[in-house]
């Protein structure tokens, strides 16, 4: 099954280290890429709605089509690290393509792409900057594949 994470803009420089070592190693687990697209309206700050229309369809055109769409929102259900591993090997022996995480600008995820995702997915109450977000949900990607292997990487229950 695969696994992509549609994220808006690009991670920092002093977060790309970690994240590109948390996706390496979700890699192993699953067939994983993450896809970047632009941030914004190209160097015009317009409303927020107009941003957030712009960053959702240029998200949706990067998902797959028959793949499952997980909106990360922080109004979304929290999961918990087994909860993800359990759903992720449910999906993939059920024979779905695969997963799309799609996580949205400053401003958040427009409604297009909310009513796209069948699942919304809460990684904190808190907001989160893009690349932190991007961070964390690589690293609990891969701690699902090492739970769903059993392997010793996941200490909590």
């Amino acid at each position: 099954m695969k696994l992509v994470a549609a994220v808006v803009g690009r991670v920092r420089r002093d977060l790309a280290g970690a994240v590109a070592e948390y996706e390496t190693r979700a890699a192993r687990y699953w067939r994983f890429e993450a896809v970047e697209v632009a941030a914004g309206l190209g160097g015009r700050r317009d409303d927020p709605g107009a941003v957030m229309a712009a960053e959702g369809e240029r998200l949706l055109a990067r998902v797959p089509a028959r793949m499952e769409v997980a909106a990360l929102t922080r109004d979304g259900a929290p999961l918990t690290s087994r909860g993800l591993a359990d759903w992720l090997q449910e999906m993939a022996v059920g024979g779905h393509p695969g997963v799309a995480f799609v996580i949205g600008g400053a401003y958040g995820l427009h409604r297009d792409v909310l009513a796209r995702a069948q699942r919304r997915i809460s990684l904190s109450s808190m907001t989160l900057p893009h690349e932190m977000a991007r961070l964390i949900l690589a690293e609990q990607i891969y701690r699902a594949g090492t739970i769903s292997r059993g392997e010793p990487y996941h200490k909590g229950p």
